[in-house]
């Protein structure tokens, strides 16, 4: 194709294979499903949501481009868009980015045309240009030329007039003199020198935006001035308007206050030695894997009930926050990452109840390196986001903690970017939480939770101007003030942190590993999973080594020093009460924890053992003198249900549980010497006599003790929730090699030189219309000489197409060709092809 481009998908149809390639990936929604050719891809890159998309994509400099594009006139000639980038003063910074810039719209498709004719795609202006709801990102309003519209001739003459600038009755004719007027720096100078200094101020206000006032139904003088001279002008009853022309003259030429030509600087760093960085992290790592794991017992035996909306309850959440020692937002997060594992889920029955699934119990068994896998894996890519827990939603509902719409969708992406941003820097080095979220506002500057057909832009509200009134303000978009984006970012960096992934802020070797070798593109999770283990592997060194035993002290208490193996610490979890956690754990001998011991079916001998077996200190003789008491008098006391009845070979110990005032709730009565019979359930009469300082043993109905041991809750087998995408996901090489192909032959299909065959030429987009003896007659001479042909097909659902095809063979009522559109050999049934045209001999 020659000469200059006239629409988008004339210019798509001059890019490489390459090119076409490129815009494919970034915009990865142009590919659902293929486009048939390049102006069904040019058509659906100039929709309303696949453009928003693409601009929400777009860095801070790209955007600003965008924006000036947005106010320039259409087509804007480089040099114009240079000027209102860098301005009168020609900012070497800006000029020197620019092309980067226009070269990253152009290739996204936001932008096309030669440098003389820059066009942004109409979609886009739309946006990004003001209108009469909000003005431009830019704070500009609209030209002299708009904002007069409706503006009478005699009022335009009475402008021209006041400005001295000669009278003209077309409303045309005024308004570009007025443009041209504003437009000329050195008589729009003069023009100001004259203004009262309250005049001046007042246009200050306006000056960067939002460029709307208000006045009153008497403006002052100095808003006469202006008013007059057409530097403001009425846009309603009572709201004025700075025209876009007047402001680029006082703003010196720029659309931009400030242009940000390069990303801001990931400053102050901080060195650290990379190994301790990694041994801070791996320390973290371990935490968290404790803390999971103390979660999960916790719901051992069943945990909360899930709320009729969906989640647990708040009093549910206070519950598991104390049970966990932390904050009731952190427990949301141990919670979602977690569910997000798969390791937590809801039963699914009648009375729902929240539990462990049969996945939590394996990854117990798992290794520590391998079960931190399984959790960074998951949270990498979760869209769920517990930092929303507790906020209002849409409708004013709070948020609940494994509740439905915890969503967001743009999750993953800043996570990886957050994390890629700090990959950048050195090993052991770590950058203050501000310059990282400045940095990822320049990355990605537009919302990620705009409404769909918004744009932020700044506030259009009217400006109240010195004689103004308080009317109500101009419609407006909605300011982006504290994102979505930057609360996952800040988000992202503290979660890293609990999770071992950074350390001290910096990140971790295994942390790096993390992220493999792509940090832009969405991994998928088979891939996120192999990248997870791969760190695991570097962390699994790091971690501290499980030790098989504990230090008895004489304080009835037991520390650990590190990790204990998980038979033993699980034993001892029954046997004793945890008093402290950290580097080393310490855990409380007490009566009622050797009696849950014993309760398990342990005896005093075992537990002699156990304790000597395992410690590195001699049994302390106060622990021993314990577990003897408790034990003496562990199952003297026999409880079963009578309704209930307590009996014991010692009477009198029987004669003074009657004395006791204590016991008068419980109802007892003598039966026999040995034998109390009590009007209360077994259980009551069992948690009754414990505190009075018994310690009772409850039996079966054949007399035997009855082993207190809980059985575990467990809900059915539940997969870890799905992440929602944040749009298609990014193709891969294949998809867009085929994809291009695909295009590109069907764009030859489309668009083709035919010769017509006996009939005239189709309207264009329309199939060829032959008889079946000169279809026929057509396919078998080009099998002859070997050229391609146009066809008309309709398949057998009745969908119509053309296709560009080289015949091979003609027989038995079907042709077999070389299909240039899908890129392989066909077999199709004549009766099917509606019609067939020669190509020109220049065509393929």
């Amino acid at each position: 194709m020659t000469g200059t481009p006239r629409t988008l998908a004339e210019e798509l149809r001059t890019r490489t294979d390459r090119g076409l390639a490129g815009l494919l990936r970034a915009r990865p929604d142009l590919l659902n499903p293929v486009p048939g050719d390049v102006t069904q891809l040019a058509t659906r890159a100039g929709t309303r949501a696949s453009v928003l998309r693409a601009v929400e994509r777009l860095d801070r400099f790209a955007l600003q481009t965008a924006e000036a594009l947005a106010v320039a006139p259409d087509p804007c000639p480089y040099d114009t868009l240079a000027a209102l980038m860098a301005g009168d003063t020609g900012d070497p910074g800006v000029t020197g980015e620019l092309p980067r810039a226009v070269a990253e719209l152009r290739a996204q498709a936001l932008v096309w045309g030669p440098d003389d004719r820059l066009r942004l795609v109409r979609t886009a202006r739309e946006l990004l240009g003001p209108s009469a709801a909000h003005p431009s990102p830019t704070g500009l309003g609209p030209t002299v030329t708009e904002a007069a519209a409706g503006m009478s001739p005699g009022r335009l003459q009475e402008i021209l007039t006041a400005a001295g600038l000669p009278a003209t009755h077309d409303p045309v004719t005024a308004a570009a003199a007025l443009t041209g007027l504003f437009t000329d720096r050195v008589r729009m100078a003069a023009l100001l020198d004259t203004a009262p200094a309250e005049s001046v101020a007042v246009l200050d206000k306006l000056l960067w935006g939002p460029p709307y006032g208000g006045v009153t139904d008497r403006p002052a003088p100095h808003l006469r001035w202006l008013l007059d001279r057409g530097l403001l002008i009425p846009a309603g009853a009572r709201n004025v308007v700075l025209p876009r022309e007047a402001a680029l003259h006082l703003r010196a030429g720029r659309a931009h206050h400030t242009p940000e030509p390069v990303p801001p600087a990931l400053a102050p760093v901080t060195e650290r030695d990379p190994q301790l960085v990694d041994s801070a992290a791996a320390g973290q790592a371990f935490t968290a894997l404790a803390t999971v794991e103390e979660l999960l017992k916790e719901w051992d035996l069943g945990g909360p009930a899930v709320l009729r909306a969906g989640g647990m309850s708040v009093r549910d959440l206070k519950r598991t926050a104390t049970a966990l020692d932390t904050t009731e937002q952190l427990a949301a997060f141990w919670l979602e990452l977690a569910y997000g594992a798969g390791l937590i889920a809801s039963d699914g029955e009648a009375d729902e109840r929240f539990g462990a699934t049969p996945a939590a119990e394996e990854w117990r068994q798992l290794p520590d390196h391998e079960r931190w896998a399984v959790l960074v894996g998951g949270w990498l890519t979760a869209t769920r986001t517990p930092g929303v827990v507790g906020t209002a939603d849409a409708k004013g509902r709070a948020l609940a903690a494994l509740g439905p719409h915890l969503d967001r969708s743009p999750a993953p992406e800043v996570r990886r970017r957050a994390l890629a941003l700090l990959a950048s820097l050195p090993p052991g080095a770590s950058v203050p939480a501000t310059a990282v979220l400045a940095r990822l506002r320049w990355e990605r500057p537009l919302r990620g939770d705009a409404a769909a057909g918004q744009i932020p832009a700044p506030a259009a509200g009217r400006t109240p101007a010195a004689g103004g009134s308080a009317t109500p303000p101009v419609p407006s978009a909605p300011a982006p003030a504290d994102d979505l984006r930057s609360r996952l970012a800040q988000a992202t960096l503290a979660e890293a942190e609990l999770l071992g992934v950074t350390g001290r802020g910096a990140l971790a070797a295994h942390g790096r590993a993390l992220l493999g070798t792509g940090t832009d593109a969405a991994p998928s999770p088979a891939d996120t999973g192999a990248t997870a283990h791969r760190a695991a592997a570097l962390l699994a060194p790091l971690l501290p080594e499980p030790v098989d035993h504990v230090l008895l002290q004489a304080d009835l208490t037991a520390v650990a020093p590190g990790p204990l193996e998980r038979p033993l610490a699980e034993a001892l979890g029954v046997l004793a009460d945890i008093e402290s956690k950290g580097g080393a754990t310490v855990y409380r001998f007490t009566p009622a924890s050797v009696r849950r011991a014993l309760d398990a079916g342990r005896s005093a001998a075992e537990l002699q053992e156990f304790l000597a077996a395992h410690s590195r200190t001699p049994v302390p003789q106060p622990l021993a003198y314990l577990v003897d008491d408790v034990a003496r008098k562990h199952g003297r006391l026999r409880i079963g249900a009578a309704a209930a009845y307590v009996r014991c070979d010692d009477d009198a110990l029987l004669s003074e549980i009657l004395a006791d005032r204590r016991a008068a709730a419980l109802r007892l009565r003598r039966l026999a010497p040995t034998v109390l019979a009590a009007q209360t359930s077994p259980d009551q009469l069992l948690d009754g006599l414990r505190a009075m300082g018994y310690a009772p043993a409850a039996e079966s109905a054949a007399g035997d003790v009855l082993i207190a041991r809980a059985d575990t809750h467990r809900t059915p087998p539940r997969s870890a929730p799905v992440p929602v995408p944040d749009g298609p996901p990014s193709p891969d090489p294949t998809l867009l090699t085929a994809a291009v192909r695909a295009i590109r032959a069907g764009d030859l299909a489309a668009t083709a030189e035919r010769k017509p065959v006996h009939t005239p030429a189709p309207a264009p987009g329309a199939l060829p219309r032959t008889t079946s003896a000169e279809t026929l007659a057509t396919m078998q001479a080009a099998v002859l000489t070997h050229s391609a042909l146009w066809i008309g097909y309709v398949n057998a659902d009745g969908a119509a197409s053309q296709r560009v095809i080289a015949p091979v063979r003609v027989e038995g009522g079907f042709v077999t060709a070389y299909d240039h559109t899908s890129d392989e050999v066909r077999t199709y049934p004549l009766h099917r092809i509606t019609g067939v045209a020669e190509l020109a001999d220049d065509s393929v």
